[in-house]
Parts: structure tokens; C-alpha cells; sequence
């Protein structure tokens, strides 16, 4: 048997840091989506964990053998796999790629041995292995809370279109989390509360639908990642590609995640394939978001 399960990258249409959590993470609100940029993995029998792949960390520092590794233990499994990994999203980029990977492994290898989990299950130790790691076992569209693992499925109903860019460093999420921790930079996000005291969403709505109308001006005070200024601060060049983006057509530009990529929206795929003609020497993917 061989299985093969593509894993996607995401965006953050929005980044808000609220603050620092008792376990050493940050409480955070975010709205994170799906994009056609894919990681391959391909899973056959074998009986011991092997990880083939070309990443330049050893295998056992990957988060798809830690996966394997954790996966096997909680449920006793005497079984092996021997996993392939094909790299196609950039390390340190925001995209989420090492997540994306983790929770692809938990999905592939449970089908794979045959386990009985549940979607919650799967999505519990997902979240042992990264923050955003059970966001990739849901839906295309979810509304992230607590360290990213408290997930509001939210529908998407068109595709936007994207030019991604990525400078040609890899940016630590853990580096700049700390920067922002000590950093006397005020927090330049302006995103209103999206909870109700009880935890319901209420803005949420309102935030996807002027997201997908690609416009993004009634959305102004929303559209903001609180990390952007932290990263911008050490690597200016960030900013310096947003501004270009916005040259080259797009009606918004952002930093994703904790960066280093930034991604454009334009109104078209082949609106954002021309832009990225302007972005030599730095790594671009023109793609779409996930709607199902």
C-alpha cells in the first residue's frame, strides 16, 4: 500500500498578539487560510520510521518524524513507515510548512496503520507539535484563538488571488515572538475585539466577506499582522516589498505569519504572475487560496 497526501501552506489574512500566556506561548487572534502551494508526502509499510528527504536538519529534528514518533507511542503502534517528504513550500517563510507537514503525517500514517482516531484526537496531538498544526486537520478558512489551536471554521466562498514573496533569509517564528515580548515598539495593529465574552465570533463575518471582495478598505482596521513592525524593524527589506506589490497592482500586501514572506492580492492570477516578473533574485509563487 502507499499513500500519498499533499500538504498546503497558509496565509494570515490577520495577526493580533494579545498577550502573554501562563505556558510561555502568546494568546493570539487569527484568521488563517489554505493555499495551492503544496508539500508532497508519501507513506509505504516498512518496519521502522525512516523520513526520506532532502531538508538540510536530520531527520529526527523534522516535525514529520517527530510526528511519526509521537503519533506511534500514544497509540502503541508496532508498526514502522518509511515517509517521503518533497519540499515546495520555504522553510522560515509564515507559511506554515513545518506544520503543514506534522499534521499531514498524523492524518497519513493513521490511515496508513489503520487507527481509530477521531478528528479531535488527531487534532490534540497535532497541537503538541506546533501551534498551528491542528488548523491544517480542518477546514480551508478558520478563526484561530488561544496559541492558534481554538479553531472557528469560517466559509470561503471565491478564491483570492496571490503573489507570494519571500526574501532570501528564512525568518524564526521563535526569534520573533521574543523580539515582540521585548520590544518597546507600540503593538501597530488596530484590530477590535472579534469575541464576545462568551468567546462567540462577532466580527467575523464581516471580515471574510470583505476579505473575499479583495478591497479591503472597510476592513482597514482589521487587515494587520501585530509581528509585521517587529520584523520590519530587523529586516527592512519587508516593507520595502510590500510598498513594491502595491506598484505592481496589488490592492493589499501583508506579511504572513512571522514572516519573512509577504503576499499581494490581486485581482487576478495573471495580474499577480506579471507582478512577480518584477521580484528577481527573491523566491515567488503565484497562487490561489483554498475555498473546499
Amino acid at each position: 500500500m502507499m499513500l500519498t497526501i499533499k500538504a498546503p501552506a497558509k496565509i494570515n489574512w490577520f495577526l493580533h498578539v494579545l498577550g502573554l500566556r501562563d505556558d510561555g506561548f502568546h494568546e493570539i487572534q487569527s484568521l488563517m487560510q489554505k493555499i495551492a502551494l503544496y508539500d508532497v508526502l508519501t507513506f509505504t509499510p516498512s518496519k521502522d520510521l525512516i523520513l526520506e528527504t532532502d531538508a538540510s536538519i536530520p531527520p529526527e529534528q523534522n516535525l514529520v518524524y517527530k510526528a511519526a514518533v509521537l503519533l506511534r507511542d500514544t497509540y502503541g503502534v508496532g508498526k514502522g513507515a518509511c515517509v517521503r517528504l518533497d519540499k515546495n513550500i520555504p522553510v522560515g517563510a509564515g507559511l506554515g510548512g513545518g506544520s503543514s507537514d506534522a499534521a499531514a503525517a498524523l492524518a497519513g500514517l493513521s490511515e496508513l496503520w489503520s487507527l481509530d482516531i477521531t478528528r479531535e484526537e488527531l487534532c490534540g496531538i497535532a497541537g503538541q507539535l506546533g501551534s498551528d498544526a491542528p488548523f491544517f486537520l480542518c477546514g480551508p478558512l478558520s478563526f484561530a484563538q488561544g496559541r492558534g489551536e481554538r479553531l472557528t471554521p469560517c466559509m470561503a466562498r471565491k478564491p483570492a488571488h496571490l503573489l507570494l514573496v519571500k526574501p532570501p533569509f528564512p525568518v524564526s517564528t521563535a526569534w520573533v515572538y521574543k523580539e515582540f515580548r521585548n520590544s518597546k515598539l507600540k503593538i501597530q495593529g488596530h484590530l477590535p475585539e472579534l469575541t464576545n465574552k462568551s468567546g462567540k465570533v462577532d466580527n467575523i463575518e464581516f471580515l471574510i466577506s470583505s476579505v473575499e471582495r479583495a478591497g479591503f478598505r472597510d476592513a482597514a482596521e482589521i487587515i494587520s499582522n501585530d509581528l509585521e513592525s517587529v520584523t520590519v524593524r530587523s529586516f527592512p527589506v519587508i516593507a520595502e516589498i510590500k510598498k513594491k506589490l502595491v506598484r505592481e497592482g496589488a490592492v493589499f500586501s501583508l506579511m504572513s505569519g512571522s514572516g519573512s514572506t509577504v503576499f499581494g492580492v490581486f485581482n487576478s492570477p495573471e495580474e499577480a504572475e506579471d507582478a512577480s516578473r518584477s521580484f528577481k533574485g527573491f523566491w515567488t509563487a503565484a497562487v490561489s487560496t483554498i475555498i473546499d
